[in-house]
């Protein structure tokens, strides 16, 4: 998607049913994606089928799934890419990147690591 494409969806809102499909995608469950999109997890389990999400929350799941794109693209391998989104890592400072996806600066930081990865750094 364009950037302008994602802006429009964004605007638009992100329905319950693209949510399922990245939680099924990601293996996140509803505790960890409700920390990572700061609602409540009701609010998730609250919406139904076709229903969508205010623009805050939307905005946020595109980066999500921008992410977890990103790292399967790199990974080449999607259980490989969410086992490591899972486990502890030395060069977060022994936090899972997961535990950081709450914040954008961590989205940012996780994001940059795997771009490290994809260029061969030591990481």
């Amino acid at each position: 998607w364009s950037s302008y494409q994602k802006i429009d969806a964004i605007k638009e809102g992100i329905s319950k049913e693209e949510l399922e499909n990245l939680k099924d995608q990601t293996g996140l469950d509803y505790d960890t994606l409700a920390k990572v999109l700061s609602v409540a997890k009701a609010t998730l389990h609250n919406k139904k089928g076709k229903a969508k999400f205010d623009m805050s929350v939307s905005e946020r799941l595109l980066l999500l799934a921008d992410l977890y794109s990103y790292g399967y693209e790199v990974f080449e391998n999607k259980e490989s890419f969410n086992r490591w989104m899972k486990t502890e890592n030395t060069a977060l400072g022994g936090t899972a990147p997961v535990y950081l996806l709450d914040t954008l600066y961590g989205m940012e930081e996780v994001k940059h690591l795997i771009g490290r990865i994809d260029y061969g750094v030591y990481s």
